[in-house]
């Protein structure tokens, strides 16, 4: 069996990587600079850390900011235009997965106009060429899009979110520096850094995961269970563990999918508009709890990851001790167990929608739509 794995160009590291933004861009030669960021950041002037330093050398950019937390087709094709009014030769994404998602979608049909039709992107679209250049600047910690060939666009008229996956849409370069996600308030870093324990655990227990993905995902579940209280409270080094832990398993989820816990939480945030990080949160120890009998001794290296001593523990007591570790992380950084808005009347189309996402095919477990209702019913 061959495994591929698709990673970034480069990728830069640590406090004040921001600075190398303006020195790649004048070495390549590009002129002007389109900025995908989302509106909340440009008020708060988080997007403003990096257009500060594109002002001082003189760099000429163009600010697009209609961006909603679940980007739509819309965004998508207001941005398409956008930059093509611009008159730019590169981007530079600021901003969590919705930023970089919306990026990643214009840049693909800027150089594929074939594909202009986003709804022709869902799945492996067999684009040609690459994205333009693009330096992608996380601002959470969790979706690790920066370090992914994957994108979630959500379809207003059909309630639905659908997953694209192409590795011509990776940005160039990563640059994951903590100071940018300094200011994310409390919830936001709870959400999104359970949205990337998940990614880590659904990675590690895919059936697609292999030797390269697993080290990388269970370093970054250690990583994530080591630092995402400390984040939540702002402390600089729980800061910087999440931003190393989110990138550890993007580049390994990427490459080998997710599960079920994804396509529901995708789901969620299409009909409920649930943030994504709060309905996978909310979804993984559910699902892990499904999947436990699928995994062979894997929920014991998790066990062991998440901080637990499994020693004298029986597959069945280490199993259980992973996904309480789980329960008691989301529950610490203060995510809910429950979603008020779900309804009864709903489920049938949350089950139907799941089973179609693109994740569902990676589960550990065979599933089917009678399951993932039952799961669902588990959040009423």
């Amino acid at each position: 069996m061959v495994n591929r794995f698709v990673l970034n160009g480069i990728s830069y590291h640590g406090k004040g990587a921001i600075r190398e933004i303006v020195p790649i861009l004048q070495a390549k030669g590009f002129k002007k600079a389109f900025i995908a960021s989302d509106p909340d950041l440009v008020k708060f002037q988080v997007t403003k850390k990096v257009t500060d330093l594109l002002d001082a050398a003189g760099f000429a950019y163009e600010i697009y900011s209609e961006i909603k937390p679940n980007p739509t087709i819309e965004n998508v094709l207001s941005g398409v235009a956008a930059y093509k009014k611009s008159g730019a030769d590169c981007m530079i994404t600021i901003g969590g997965g919705s930023s970089m998602d919306t990026g990643k979608a214009i840049g693909i049909i800027i150089n594929n106009p074939e594909f202009a039709d986003v709804r022709s992107l869902e799945g492996v679209a067999p684009t040609k060429n690459r994205t333009v250049f693009t330096i992608a600047v996380p601002t959470t910690a969790g979706t690790a899009a920066e370090a992914t060939i994957n994108y979630v666009i959500t379809d207003v008229q059909k309630k639905r979110k659908f997953v694209c996956v192409d590795v011509n849409d990776i940005p160039d370069v990563a640059v994951v520096d903590p100071d940018m996600m300094s200011s994310m308030p409390k919830r936001l870093t709870a959400s999104t850094g359970m949205d990337a324990l998940t990614h880590a655990i659904e990675g590690y227990t895919t059936k697609a995961a292999w030797e390269l993905a697993d080290c990388l995902n269970l370093e970054a579940i250690k990583l994530i269970a080591a630092n995402l209280r400390a984040a939540v409270a702002n402390e600089t080094a729980g800061r910087e563990g999440m931003a190393l832990g989110q990138f550890v398993t993007g580049m390994a989820f990427s490459n080998v999918g997710l599960g079920i816990a994804h396509s529901m939480a995708h789901t969620l945030g299409a009909v409920y508009d649930t943030p994504h990080g709060v309905a996978c949160a909310m979804m993984l120890p559910i699902v892990m709890e499904y999947n436990q009998e699928a995994t062979g001794e894997k929920y014991k290296a998790i066990a062991e990851a998440m901080g637990v001593n499994t020693s004298g523990m029986d597959q069945k007591t280490y199993r259980a001790a992973a996904i309480e570790a789980v329960r008691k992380l989301s529950a610490n950084v203060g995510i809910p167990a429950k979603l008020e808005a779900l309804k009864e009347s709903d489920l049938d189309f949350l089950a139907e929608s799941a089973y179609a996402d693109a994740c569902r095919p990676g589960n550990p477990r065979e599933t089917s739509v009678a399951d993932l209702k039952e799961l669902f019913r588990k959040l009423m």
